[in-house]
């Protein structure tokens, strides 16, 4: 049963990643939905993230958005971000009256009522729900995509700046899904750097 007065709930993950997509998501929880361990996303273990995201998923309507890197390095992270909120939103099957939107920024031109709020997912469930949906979802793109690209251990960092990324960085240059103004990336990029396809 989901209520009448839909809320939505909008996070999403992957802004500090120095590769890959960002990804969004916007959840409308059942309301009889069991939230005990429904909490943000970067709290929780990735095993047993996989599994409450799959329990959501199964217990809300939901949608996930995406912003490339092409749209990161032409848009920047910010806009891109919050393009990918958009998305999710557009993409819900039924219509919230309200989202309750993670962070200090909105989407524009959203045709929704929406509340932004920062630190909404310690706060808020629905929030925490999306963040964990979008989590999992882009933790999955990234294990995904380290099977082609093994040299910078996305299956573990998942595109973040970690020591073992940014020692890969240095040895086999950047590839076409590293966001090429982010300031490691960047400063690697130099007439002997090279671009793995």
């Amino acid at each position: 049963m989901f209520k009448k007065n839909k809320i939505a709930g909008v996070d999403e993950v992957g802004r500090g990643s120095l590769a890959g997509p960002v990804f969004a998501a916007a959840v409308i929880l059942n309301k009889n939905i069991n939230k005990k361990d429904i909490r943000d996303s970067k709290k929780i273990p990735f095993k047993k993230r996989i599994l409450i995201a799959n329990y959501i998923k199964k217990n809300s309507i939901y949608a996930i958005g995406t912003a490339s890197v092409n749209e990161i390095n032409k848009i920047n992270i910010l806009n891109a971000s919050l393009l990918s909120m958009k998305r999710a939103l557009n993409k819900l099957k039924f219509k919230p009256s309200v989202a309750y939107i993670d962070g200090l920024f909105a989407p524009k031109e959203i045709k929704i009522k929406y509340k932004t709020i920062i630190k909404g997912d310690e706060k808020i469930t629905s929030i925490a729900a999306a963040s964990i949906v979008a989590k999992a979802s882009r933790d999955l793109f990234m294990i995904k995509l380290s099977k082609k690209y093994p040299n910078y251990n996305w299956h573990k960092n998942f595109g973040y700046g970690t020591a073992d990324h940014l020692c890969g960085l240095k040895k086999y240059g950047i590839t076409k899904h590293h966001r090429k103004k982010f300031k490691p990336v960047h400063n690697i990029l130099s007439p002997a750097a090279h671009e793995t396809q």
